[in-house]
């Protein structure tokens, strides 16, 4: 099946939900749904939810989930929250999912979290929602312990970040973000980490959704006179700001999120304005699962997976089957959630990330045992907030997408966020 194809697939079935793998299914006369609340009309987005979809394939094959086969039940949140928890309710109300795979951005996934997953008390797992608010909120016992996240919180990029504007040689950097959750999560971090290595911050500038035009906000950016702009926006608003940016006079030195490793950001803004561009990002370890994860996602949509979240989906997707599976047929959002330490345990069964290694996880489970998920991202590991942490990448822009130009091993990403603490 060829990647467009999954993409249609996907987009038809936003609505409906959609199932596949029906070959296994006539084997079993049950159907678990799960929920995905994910931004599939952007050109970023759908890969993820493919990447979802790809995992619930291969466990299906295997035998489903506690005895059911698994559909997957698709919704667009449009990167709006208000899209995104009406998306989310209909699934819950609805659909009745225990589990939501979702969202991707913080400022969508937080009101789906507060106002669908907590009062429903329904498992949410996001692939790709950073922002360290959600560590604050777990802190105080308001996530009621439903809540994880695959994906490194903001103060990863944004000491990512800052170290790239000190290898850069930069003195000075205006801030362009995104007014939502998110954005104004990892403006204050990265501000604070370029402060304390003795950068000066010109500015920081929210920019809103849907804007005619940002160039008022663009003037007051480049009013400090900056060598450089750190731009954490999204690729609709940052094609916008960026195409002010330039033709204000505003230098090319950017560094970027991993928001804006987009092809439509690169295409839509032109390859010949971003070659002092460098981007940050998180990134999965030098571990051979994580290569064995990028055989199989070449293998099934016939490249490599070069886009954001999409190890970080697979391993969420994964993660929360497994914990379906320890907690058995009929299990509660709470019992589900109480099962992730079980399938993610430092002392378990080793099991690999894909149809066998779910087959070997169910029998170890239904022993009573526990296994040691290694996944695309290597062994995942929860703290008591549902954080994980990651080692990081800078990359830049190619004629074919992106490309890597640094990698910094967990190691040297925590020792350099150390150094600056």
């Amino acid at each position: 099946m060829t990647r467009n194809m999954q993409r249609f697939m996907l987009t038809a079935g936003t609505a409906l939900g959609l199932t596949l793998g029906a070959s296994a299914a006539l084997a079993q006369d049950c159907t678990t749904r799960i929920g995905a609340v994910l931004p599939t009309s952007v050109d970023w987005g759908r890969p993820i939810a493919e990447t979802a979809q790809f995992v619930v394939d291969q466990v299906n094959e295997s035998g489903g989930v506690a005895g059911c086969q698994i559909e997957m039940v698709l919704r667009d949140t449009q990167v709006d929250p208000k899209v995104g928890v009406d998306a989310a309710k209909a699934l819950v109300d609805l659909d009745g999912v225990q589990v939501l795979l979702g969202a991707v951005s913080s400022g969508v996934s937080m009101p789906i979290l507060t106002s669908v997953s907590v009062p429903g008390n329904v498992m949410q797992m996001s692939c790709c929602s950073s922002s360290t608010a959600f560590t604050a909120l777990a802190r105080e016992g308001k996530t009621s312990g439903l809540w994880f996240r695959t994906f490194a919180t903001t103060g990863v990029q944004a000491a990512v970040a800052a170290k790239v504007a000190q290898d850069q040689g930069y003195g000075s950097v205006a801030i362009l973000y995104k007014n939502d959750d998110w954005g104004q999560d990892i403006a204050k971090l990265t501000a604070g980490y370029l402060e304390a290595l003795g950068i000066e911050v010109t500015g920081s500038v929210a920019l809103n959704d849907g804007q005619p035009s940002y160039r008022a906000e663009v003037t007051s950016a480049l009013s400090g006179n900056p060598e450089a702009a750190y731009l954490a926006l999204y690729p609709n608003e940052g094609t916008a700001a960026v195409r002010e940016w330039l033709s204000l006079g505003g230098t090319q030195n950017m560094i970027l999120a991993n928001s804006l490793k987009s092809d439509d950001f690169r295409q839509n803004v032109g390859l010949q304005y971003l070659g002092n561009a460098l981007g940050t990002d998180t990134a999965s370890p030098r571990v051979d699962s994580a290569d064995d994860f990028v055989t199989r996602y070449t293998e099934r949509f016939g490249g490599a997976p070069n886009g954001p979240g999409l190890a970080n989906s697979y391993d969420a997707t994964m993660i929360a089957l497994l914990a379906m599976e320890a907690a058995g047929a009929g299990a509660t959002g709470d019992q589900i959630a109480a099962q992730v330490g079980r399938v993610t345990d430092p002392a378990g069964t080793p099991v690999t990330a894909d149809g066998a290694g779910f087959a070997q996880a169910r029998q170890v489970l239904a022993a009573g045992g526990s296994v040691m998920y290694q996944g695309a991202t290597g062994n995942v590991r929860f703290d008591a907030n549902g954080d994980v942490s990651a080692p990081a990448v800078v990359w830049k822009f190619t004629e074919d997408g992106s490309e890597e130009v640094q990698y910094l091993s967990l190691t040297e990403v925590d020792t350099f966020m150390a150094s600056m603490n």
